[in-house]
């Protein structure tokens, strides 16, 4: 008996998807787990796989469209079995058939006399009619007459300089201009920055790598110290629901990892609980992932504080931006030989920045002062650094 593949739910806001790829076409064979199409989400880019064996009979959505959760996508079977009879025509979810009909409510109100082709590619575009001159018998807007408002649209940007190429915004990018829109606009949002003596972290993380033959990186060492200090400054491992600071019973810190298509968060679950060595490898395996593109959306969700490391790029200091519901994010600069100034002598050493983003309607700056003090005073301690990351 054949089975529909349908565009799965993989997260609680989670209300469509794109197909990126399809690994196989109309015809092929299958193995049941074996990856059949590609897809991006709002957060991360993953396989379906094959549910059965057999024949991939039909596919219903084409590369680059986006389809509704819970749409067929494909029908897989064996020969001489029919799929089902739907048509792209068929597979437009309600809420587009009602914006569907707004437009057309829209377009009777303005009474715009256009022909039925020119309508569809306007709705399909994005372009109103009522803003399109018509060159057809009476005035009616033809589809030319939409292509040429697109073009002209395209030609010029809002600078009125010419546009050389023009770039859809993946669904990964929509989100992360969404969320970071958002932090911006509902959050207060203060950045502390201090710099800080990294020689004995240096110090420390060699001494940790030749231990246990691990490669450690400087970030697997700032979320351990984060993680354990967070226990004592719980609002900055909270959310703000409503007129309800809300404290969280679990410390799991997201680490940003930039790709190429955007930046994704994955986190590290209850990291105050896991060593050095185990923080590390769950960091390499999820940034592997990420690369990847084979992050689950359990990977990447109930993050609780981020952690954003620039120092790879040669960066001393930023301000990083709060990841929504949390309330806080540490940004880590690069780690650069310095002078050193003990006392009244002079020495090179390792200097670092960092940067504490927080929610001022949470918390205030002496609260958010007293941690990145504490973690500084850590960083700087040797004796106090090599316990805790022991």
């Amino acid at each position: 008996m054949g089975k529909e593949v349908v565009m799965p739910k993989l997260g609680l806001t989670m209300t469509k998807g794109k197909i990126v790829e399809w690994k196989k076409k109309e015809g092929d064979k299958v193995e049941a787990g074996e990856d059949i199409v590609v897809i991006e989400t709002e957060k991360i880019t993953t396989t379906i796989k094959a549910p059965i064996s057999g024949i991939i009979l039909k596919i219903y959505a084409k590369e680059g469209e986006e389809v509704p959760v819970g749409q067929i996508i494909a029908f897989i079977g064996m020969p001489g079995e029919t799929p089902p009879p739907i048509t792209r025509g068929e597979e437009v979810t309600q809420p587009l058939d009602v914006r569907q009909k707004m437009e057309v409510k829209a377009e009777v109100k303005a009474e715009v006399r256009s022909t039925p082709r020119a309508r569809k590619l306007a709705r399909e575009k994005g372009i109103d009619l009522t803003a399109v001159r018509g060159t057809g018998p009476g005035g009616m807007i033809t589809e030319e007459d939409v292509l040429r408002e697109l073009e002209s649209k395209t030609k010029f940007s809002l600078l009125g300089i010419r546009v050389r190429e023009i770039i859809p915004m993946s669904p990964m990018r929509k989100e992360i201009s969404k969320r970071m829109t958002q932090s911006l606009q509902t959050m207060a949002q203060v950045t502390l920055s201090m710099e800080v003596n990294a020689t004995n972290l240096v110090k420390i993380r060699e001494e940790i790598e030749k231990k246990t033959g691990e490669k450690i990186t400087y970030t697997d060492i700032i979320v351990k110290l984060t993680s354990s200090l967070l226990k004592t400054h719980p609002y900055l491992n909270a959310t703000l629901e409503g007129d309800e600071i809300k404290i969280l019973d679990e410390i799991n810190i997201g680490i940003a990892v930039a790709l190429d298509q955007g930046l994704i968060v994955p986190v590290i679950r209850n990291a105050d609980k896991k060593s050095i060595v185990e923080i590390s490898r769950e960091a390499h395996q999820l940034a592997d992932k990420a690369r990847e593109n084979k992050l689950s959306p359990d990977d990447v969700a109930m993050g609780t504080f981020t952690v954003s490391n620039l120092g790879m790029y040669d960066i001393d200091s930023f301000t990083p931006i709060i990841n929504p519901p949390q309330t806080a994010i540490l940004g880590v600069g690069r780690i650069k030989k310095s002078p050193i100034v003990v006392g009244d002598s002079i020495s090179i050493g390792y200097t670092m920045w960092l940067s504490l983003t927080f929610d001022h309607r949470v918390l205030d700056g002496h609260t958010a002062a007293k941690f990145l003090k504490e973690l500084a005073s850590i960083i700087e301690n040797e004796e106090e650094l090599r316990r805790k990351v022991s």
